[in-house]
């Protein structure tokens, strides 16, 4: 686990100021010796962050000439559309993985980037991810996520962040504010939407959590055979979620990222979970509005747990491109993460804490929110979810949920268990 860099960078976002992000970047990414000739194909990840990379790669373009391509694949799409384009003539030149899981099925076509300009511009070598002696990977934001809330709407209800500490506690809130939800004009939760662009908040995002403890408890980071020791917890956050919502539990499987958003956004709930990257699509209700809890599931010593912090964003660069395109490559990423626009681009408007030298404090809200957990000594949930076996392990989690949540009886939980359990074991055995 790499939490102890990942908090020390955490908190440096807090007070650092822009080191080195003044250093042009016309340098190539090995070796300095000359400009690269070739393109930039990058196969984004992040759908919200979509506008700001396609200005970033036209600013380098108006720099530099190379020419820099941004394809950004639907929420929840990535590994299907990443396998269609490297299939293609013109495959991407830079990538991603989540983590060594992600990493095992394109370790083949991930340049070495061990002596290239920007590895030596990580503050530490944790945020690199390895393949034997290999640089496969390096991180390229640190996220949090957790359970933004509306501090105003809270408090209308009669509540304030302090009241919640752990589950019970937030339940107790929680089924208030349903009880009188015709009264304050709002429900607690958002929409748990179940389609594409949301389910990934809780067949990946929530079940973090059970994986997390179990984890904890046994002391070890990954698993062939994950044995559920706390899927009773994620059954009553789940039951918590779906019953004290904007919408009926069998409403869920239509509902879209942008139906929580929405809700949110027009003030029809206090609670919505998801991350830092959010930030953008809910600023307008304004930064005295917004919190973070940690996301509480009835673990004992939760009170000392903070909110959801790591990566599984982590760039790969195409080796089986041409020489001229990786050199291009790494130096379109070096610039990203060493120059004044690149480094503004993605702390500032794109509201990323980088795990570079040039890191800047950052304006989002949410990531500040985040970090005075931190301060307050409270250990972060590490992003375990990098380790569950496969997408489609994801997918029977996600489609056992939803039905449970249409006909939530212990039958249909069962289900949930199964898939999350044999599901596991299915799909690591799969891999091998």
């Amino acid at each position: 686990m790499k939490m102890k860099k990942i908090l020390a960078i955490m908190l440096a976002a807090t007070t650092a100021v822009g080191l080195l992000a003044g250093c042009g970047s016309s340098s190539d990414g090995k070796s300095g010796d000359k400009k690269a000739e070739g393109k930039v194909y990058y196969l984004n990840f992040k759908p919200e962050a979509d506008e700001y990379w396609q200005e970033l790669a036209e600013a380098y373009t108006d720099e530099t000439g190379v020419p820099v391509t941004v394809l950004t694949a639907a929420s929840g799409e990535y590994e299907k559309t990443l396998k269609s384009e490297m299939s293609k003539t013109d495959a991407p030149t830079l990538f991603q993985v989540n983590g060594p899981v992600g990493l095992a099925g394109w370790k083949d076509y991930c340049y070495d980037l061990k002596d290239s300009a920007i590895a030596g511009e990580l503050t530490d070598d944790s945020f690199a991810l390895m393949d034997g002696d290999k640089m496969a990977g390096i991180a390229y934001v640190i996220e949090n996520y957790g359970m933004i809330y509306n501090k105003e709407l809270l408090d209308k209800a009669g509540y304030s962040a302090e009241d919640i500490t752990n589950f019970d506690s937030f339940k107790k809130v929680v089924e208030d504010i349903t009880t009188r939800k015709d009264e304050l004009g709002f429900s607690a939760f958002t929409s748990a939407g179940m389609d594409g662009s949301s389910d990934w908040r809780f067949k990946t995002h929530l079940a973090n959590l059970p994986i997390y403890y179990e984890y904890k408890e046994d002391g070890i980071d990954n698993t062939d055979a994950i044995k559920g020791t706390y899927l009773d917890n994620y059954r009553q956050i789940w039951d918590l979620y779906i019953n004290n919502a904007t919408c009926a539990p069998t409403e869920i499987s239509t509902k879209t990222a942008d139906d929580a958003t929405a809700d949110f956004l027009t003030e029809e709930a206090v609670f919505y979970q998801n991350g830092t990257w959010e930030y953008n699509n809910i600023a307008d209700l304004g930064d005295e509005n917004l919190g973070m809890l940690p996301i509480y599931i009835g673990v004992e010593g939760e009170e000392k747990q903070g909110v959801c912090t790591g990566t599984e964003n982590y760039w790969c660069v195409n080796a089986k491109a041409s020489e001229k395109d990786i050199q291009a490559t790494l130096d379109f990423m070096n610039w990203c993460v060493t120059s004044d626009e690149g480094v503004e681009a993605m702390c500032k408007e794109m509201g990323f804490v980088i795990p570079f030298q040039s890191n800047l404090e950052s304006d989002n809200v949410l990531v500040n929110e985040a970090n005075k957990y931190l301060e307050e000594g409270k250990t972060p949930v590490s992003w375990t979810f990098s380790t569950m076996p496969s997408e489609e392990w994801k997918n029977g989690v996600g489609s056992a949920l939803t039905a449970y949540a249409a006909d939530p009886t212990d039958a249909n939980w069962e289900k949930v268990v199964t898939a999350f359990v044999d599901g596991w074991a299915t799909e690591v055995a799969a891999a091998k």
